[in-house]
C-alpha cells in the first residue's frame, strides 16, 4: 500500500503521547481513561430510496467493511466540565465525546481526547464516522459503561448529521441503515458473502468530496422504483451467501449513482472489470473510491487482480489497494480488546 496516501498521521499534527499528558495536567482531579476504535468502510454496495410502510420513504444504505484503515481514540477523563479534542480541527469527534458524556448524565466532566486515523479524508472511506465512533466508544470506556449500537448510531447522527453504519459491523448481521436517521431499517439475518475487493481513488488531487456539502441525489421515479428488486436480490445474495449476485447488486447501484455523482472514467472501468472478470464493481456514493470485486474462493482471483492493476494504471489510476470482507471490521472499545486475548 502506497504510504504517500495512508500516512494521514502525519498530515493531523497529532500531539505525542506526552503532549497529551501535559495537557491532562492542567486539569485537576483525573477520573480514568479509556479507549475506542474503529474500521472504516469502503463506500457503499447499496444505497437508495426505499419506501418503508408507515415510516413513508427513507434513505438506506449498506456498507462495505475495510478493515486496513481505522480510528483510534483514547480519552482521559476529568473533572474539569471541558472537553478539548487533539488534534483540534477533529470537531466532529469533539462533539460526540461532549454527547456521550451529556448521555450519561456527566456533562459535569470533561477531558482531553486523541484521535489517531490513518484513513483517507473526504474520499468516501468514512473517516468521520470512523473518529466519531471511536471517540463514543473511547469515552464510554473512560466512563466504565457499555454502550450498545443503537446508541452509538444515535449520537453518531447528532455530532456529524450524516452517519454510516460502522458501529453494526462488528459481529453483527449486514444491517439497511438509515443514513440520517441513525437507525437500521433491516437486518439481513446474516453476514455479508465474502469478496476480495481491489480498491482505488478517482479523484486525481486527492482532496475528494465534503460529504455534507454535496446535495442528496435525487432519484427519478425509474431508480426508485429499480431499489425494490435490487434490495431483494441483497437479500438473496446473503442468504445464499453468493459473491456474484453482490457483485450484481453493487454494479446496479454505482450505475444509478453515476447520475448524480459521476466517477471519472466510469466506463473504462466497467470495461476493464469486465476484461478481467471481476464479480462487479461498487463504489462511494458520497466519495471518490470505487472498488473491483472478486470472488476470493476462485483460483483465478490473484491473477486477475494484478491484470486489473495493470489496466488501471494504463487509464491514470497507479495506486490501488487490496483487501478481503469480512476481516475484522470492528468497532470497540479497550474492555473487548482485552477479553478477545483471555
Amino acid at each position: 500500500m502506497a504510504k504517500s496516501f495512508v500516512n494521514i498521521r502525519a498530515q493531523e499534527e497529532t500531539l505525542t503521547s506526552s503532549s497529551v499528558a501535559a495537557q491532562t495536567h492542567e486539569h485537576h482531579g483525573v477520573i480514568g481513561k479509556g479507549y475506542g476504535a474503529a474500521t472504516a468502510h469502503h463506500g457503499e454496495l447499496f444505497q437508495g430510496i426505499l419506501e418503508c410502510g408507515e415510516r413513508g420513504v427513507r434513505r438506506g444504505l449498506v456498507s462495505l467493511p475495510c478493515s486496513i484503515f481505522k480510528s483510534e481514540a483514547t480519552f482521559i477523563l476529568d473533572s474539569s466540565g471541558v472537553v478539548r479534542v487533539f488534534p483540534e480541527w477533529k470537531v466532529k469527534a469533539h462533539r460526540a465525546a461532549e454527547l456521550t458524556l451529556n448521555a450519561g448524565r456527566q456533562a459535569r466532566l470533561g477531558g482531553v481526547l486523541q484521535i489517531l486515523s490513518d484513513i483517507p479524508i473526504a474520499w468516501g472511506l468514512g473517516s468521520s464516522t470512523s473518529d466519531v465512533t471511536a471517540a463514543i466508544l473511547a469515552v464510554s470506556d473512560a466512563l466504565g459503561e457499555e454502550i450498545e449500537s443503537e446508541a452509538i448510531a444515535r449520537l453518531a447522527v447528532q455530532a456529524e448529521t450524516a452517519s454510516d453504519s460502522i458501529m453494526f459491523m462488528f459481529n453483527r448481521h449486514a444491517v439497511l441503515f438509515a443514513q440520517r436517521e441513525g437507525e437500521v431499517i433491516e437486518d439481513f439475518g446474516g453476514f455479508l458473502p465474502t469478496l476480495e475487493v481491489l480498491g482505488f481513488n478517482t479523484d486525481p488531487s486527492g482532496l475528494g468530496i465534503d460529504t455534507l456539502s454535496f446535495p442528496e441525489a435525487r432519484y427519478s421515479l425509474w431508480e426508485i422504483e429499480a431499489f425494490r428488486p435490487l434490495l431483494g436480490l441483497l437479500r438473496r445474495a446473503i442468504d445464499t451467501q453468493n459473491p456474484y449476485l453482490l457483485g450484481q447488486v453493487a454494479s446496479a447501484s454505482a450505475e444509478i449513482n453515476q447520475s448524480h455523482l459521476p466517477k471519472p472514467h466510469y466506463n473504462l472501468i466497467k470495461l476493464i472489470a469486465e476484461q478481467v472478470q471481476a464479480l462487479g464493481l461498487q463504489v462511494a456514493h458520497s466519495g471518490t473510491v470505487v472498488g473491483l470485486l472478486f470472488d476470493p474462493c476462485d483460483s483465478r482471483t490473484d491473477s486477475q487482480i494484478k491484470f486489473a492493476r495493470t489496466l488501471l494504471a494504463e487509464i491514470g489510476f497507479k495506486e490501488s489497494w487490496r483487501f478481503k470482507t469480512p476481516e475484522r471490521f470492528w468497532s470497540r472499545n479497550r474492555k473487548e480488546l482485552q477479553s478477545e486475548t483471555l
